[in-house]
């Protein structure tokens, strides 16, 4: 069967960008476990690691347009959306099955119905999880209102969907001037969001409901129309040690405390805004200007870039069970809690390798035959 793929043959990757990914998913990781061990916003340890997800976005689009802007006139929309649901798709799927496995060790105190679920409504959320289409404020089944109870960055996911599906069908064909001014729109609605919501920051997007979709538009449309314009308008450079540099201004931005107080939270939102619209830019491009020479710096970006995705869509169902964990057991002692911290962190980076290796990768490689 030929149905267009064929003939598109991979384009070289950008290793630092897929290190860098990496990073930004280990960082999300690591936020989430903190996260409930922190009374409130401004005790959060890596206060700002949910901005992650919109560098992710950043970075998807600056990949999107730089894989397919050239191919179209020999690729179909079809073929498109193809290959991302194959890129995506059977990780979403594994995501929920370990969601719908653990659900009921998550039963605590933060979720205290839990246990009252029958498994019929677990079993149907996981199948519907399968599709990745929002769930439903009235089918919530934890209590945290997700689009996806079971594996809650799934909501980022759809978003994702959402930006693939406008590129595939129109976004694509946009001028560079016509992008330009789609961008600078976007930039300004995140900067007014940032500056006049009440919690000032862009905390948010995981609910089917009309603030929490608002915010999620919002922290889609500008990062990936900035990261498409980007593919098209940069000649990236050679700037010397880009992936630690790169890395490590990621990684500040990400990690910054919260800014301001609660009588001043435009403070904050000024920053968040800033971070999106200027620097996560700065830092593709930066991770775009740069080569990896040496075998070791090559083999740490494949190996971040590999894992990026498989941990960051798999992760969550252990930070429920951690986060339940933590409820139940309030005071314990710091070396306890630290203890179990950090196996939640390497279960998620093992569970992330183990199911790259024995099923994403076997699964794309089989559905390719059908090409």
């Amino acid at each position: 069967m030929n149905t267009g793929l064929n003939f598109l043959k991979t384009k070289a990757h950008y290793p630092i960008l897929d290190g860098l990914r990496g990073v930004a998913a280990l960082i999300v990781v690591a936020m989430h476990i903190f996260e409930p061990n922190a009374a409130n916003s401004h005790e959060m340890i890596i206060n700002h690691g949910y901005l992650a997800v919109d560098f992710f976005f950043a970075l998807s689009g600056f990949v999107i347009g730089y894989a397919y802007d050239d191919r179209w006139p020999k690729m179909t929309i079809g073929t498109f959306f193809r290959r991302r649901l194959e890129r995506l798709q059977p990780m979403v799927i594994m995501g929920m099955l370990i969601g719908a496995a653990l659900f009921y060790f998550s039963d605590s105190p933060t979720w205290p119905l839990i246990h009252t679920v029958p498994a019929w409504k677990v079993l149907l959320t996981m199948l519907l999880g399968f599709t990745l289409l929002p769930m439903p404020v009235s089918m919530d089944i934890r209590g945290w209102q997700e689009m996806h109870p079971l594996n809650g960055p799934g909501w980022s996911l759809f978003y994702e969907y959402v930006a693939n599906i406008l590129y595939g069908l129109g976004l694509r064909k946009l001028s560079r001037s016509a992008l330009s001014v789609l961008v600078a729109i976007s930039g300004v609605g995140l900067v007014y969001y940032t500056l006049t919501c009440r919690s000032g920051d862009v905390i948010g997007g995981w609910s089917l409901n009309k603030e929490q979709l608002t915010i999620g538009f919002i922290r889609l449309f500008y990062p990936f129309f900035a990261g498409l314009l980007l593919s098209r308008i940069i000649r990236p450079g050679k700037i010397k040690h880009a992936f630690l540099l790169s890395s490590l201004l990621l990684a500040f931005l990400l990690c910054m405390p919260r800014i301001g107080g609660n009588e001043d939270v435009w403070k904050n939102g000024l920053y968040e805004s800033l971070s999106i619209i200027i620097m996560f830019p700065l830092i593709v491009f930066i991770g775009a200007s740069g080569s990896m020479e040496g075998v070791p710096g090559s083999k740490v970006c494949k190996f971040l870039g590999d894992i990026s995705y498989p941990v960051y869509i798999t992760h969550f169902p252990f930070i429920y069970v951690y986060s339940g964990w933590v409820s139940r057991n309030p005071g314990v002692a710091l070396e306890v809690n630290v203890l179990y911290g950090v196996l939640t962190f390497l279960i998620a980076i093992v569970v992330g390798f183990v199911t790259l290796k024995f099923y994403d990768e076997p699964v794309r490689k089989w559905l390719k035959k059908f090409e």
